[in-house]
Formats: structure tokens, sequence, C-alpha cells
């Protein structure tokens, strides 16, 4: 008897042998549509890193000047009293920030975690710091500080007229009306990234520990925190990032003062590349303020790997 050939045996053999053109497709397409952002990024990304950190090596001034000049950028960078004034502030600036931010945003997200009502709507008001760009929120926070129409003239006009809120002209206090401002902009986003974390909590380990007894805040601390150190440890790594290129704040609030009382490294470098004409010395604070990015965060990753790593 005749061997019968199944209906679908053509089908199946199309299917088994791609054609040329597909094969084509599938192994171009991807490589064509992601090139334009990968030459982008190559060419203004580590290609600006590059010419930053051969300019640190010349004696560029508010041009560039491609002659060598070797390590003098750095020494006179590390010679400068105003640049270690800067890395003291980013420490005064950084840690206030980072704490405060974290703590505010914890908090904020274990009480949206309640399923209180209108949370869509709550989310969306502690958010929309996030959408305003630095200078504007720097700039709002300026009006507020400022003596002459805000927080002091406000209450002034309501009868106290012995009330004093100076802070942005104080050398002691201005620094914190930048944490102010910082924290404020950026709780709200840690608040997101933490009540994502919360709601991704196992609810059967939480209801066994209401079972066994425990307390809500004994449930949090035991139980719920511990199991979310992948996101603090993403957060921390956001926070840091976020602290060390923080610019656009201090421009719009201070202008770097009173004095040097608010310089961090981002605006020093800014301040002696275009406004005193020392680019090379800019270039060399901006290569550190690389240093600086690359020696706090891979460690942070790692130990974030390897928390995960433990975790699973």
């Amino acid at each position: 008897m005749a061997d019968t050939i199944p209906a679908d045996a053509g089908l199946r053999k199309g299917l088994a042998r791609p054609s040329r053109a597909s094969v084509w497709a599938d192994k171009w397409i991807p490589l064509v549509v992601l090139s334009p952002s990968v030459v982008i990024s190559l060419i203004f990304v580590y290609g600006f890193l590059a010419a930053t950190a051969v300019l640190s090596f010349t004696n560029s001034t508010l041009m560039p000047r491609y002659v060598g000049a070797g390590f003098q950028r750095y020494i006179d960078l590390f010679s400068n009293s105003v640049w270690w004034t800067s890395v003291a502030n980013l420490f005064w600036f950084s840690v206030p920030f980072i704490v405060l931010s974290l703590g505010l945003g914890l908090l904020l997200a274990i009480l949206m975690d309640q399923r209180i009502r209108a949370e869509g709507a709550l989310r969306a008001i502690y958010l929309y710091p996030l959408a305003l760009s630095q200078i504007v929120a720097g700039t709002a926070w300026q009006w507020l500080f400022n003596p002459e129409y805000g927080i002091q003239n406000t209450v002034r006009a309501l009868g106290f007229t012995s009330f004093e809120f100076n802070w942005l002209n104080d050398s002691r206090m201005a620094m914190a009306c930048v944490v102010i401002a910082a924290v404020w902009q950026c709780t709200g986003f840690v608040a997101a990234l933490f009540l994502a974390g919360l709601r991704g909590v196992d609810e059967e380990v939480i209801k066994a520990g209401m079972v066994d007894g425990a307390s809500m805040p004994v449930i949090y601390r035991r139980i719920v925190l511990p199991a979310m150190w992948p996101v603090f440890f993403s957060v921390l790594l956001l926070l840091t990032h976020q602290a060390i290129k923080t610019f656009d704040l201090v421009v719009a609030m201070t202008a770097g003062g009173p004095g040097t009382s608010t310089w961090l490294p981002s605006y020093f470098m800014y301040n002696f590349s275009f406004e005193r004409g020392r680019m090379g010395v800019g270039a060399a604070s901006a290569v550190m303020i690389l240093v600086m990015v690359v020696a706090i965060l891979i460690p942070m990753m790692y130990l974030e790997k390897r928390a995960q790593k433990n975790a699973s």
C-alpha cells in the first residue's frame, strides 16, 4: 500500500526552513534600529568623557588649548582650598539629603501600603515634584526662603514683626535650604519605589506573622523591611548619584553663596570652566567627580548584587 503524505507536510517544511529574507531581517533589523542610539551614546557620552579627560591634561583656559601640561591641572585642583570646601559641602549635603529622603519616602510608602482612600490621587500629589526640573523647584524654594517676599515677609504681614527667617543669607544655614528643596523633590520618587517593593512582599508571610500574634510594627521591622534590601540598595544608589550631580538647585537658590558655603563639586566645575576661564582645572574637577561616582557606586552595586544572590 502506498505511503500517505500528511496534509500539513508542506506547511511544516516551510516553518522548519525560514526564508533567506526573514533570516536577514531577524539579524540586521535590530542592529539597524539600535545603531543610532548606540552611536549617539558613544559620541555624546563616552566621547565627551574622553574629551574632558584630555582637557584636564592641557593648558585650556576659556577655550580648549591642546597644549600638554601633564598633571599640573590636578596639582592646581588639589591645592585649591575652594575645591576641598566643595568636597566637604558635598558630605554635608549628601548625608542629610539621603537620610531624610530614605526615611520620609519609606514612611510615605508604609502609609500608602495601608490601602487608604484616594491612593491614586495621593500618589500623583507626591510624585508631582519629580515632574519639575531642578531649576523650577529651586526657584520656587528660593522665593519661599527669600526674606523680602517669602516666609519671613508673610509672617511679618500677619503681625509678627520681629519674626526672622533669613537662612539663604546665613552661611551656616544656606546648605539646609538646598537640602530641604532636594528632599522635597525626591521623596515622592523614593516613596513610589518603596511602595512597589512593599507590594511585592508575599502577603501570606504577613498573614502568618499576624496569626502568630505579631503587631504590624514588628511585622514591618522583622519581615517586610528585611525582604526589601534590594530595593533599599537601588534607592541608595539613585540618591547617591543624585547628590553627587546636584547642580541646578544650587544655581537657582544660592548661586553658591553666601561665599562658598553652598559650593558643590559640580558647581565648582561649572564656575572654574565657564566663569573663571580655567577650563583645564574645571575638566580636572569633572574627572574627579567621575572618580567619586565610580568609587562610591561600584561597591554599592556589588553589595546589591551580593544581597540579591543571597536572597535567592
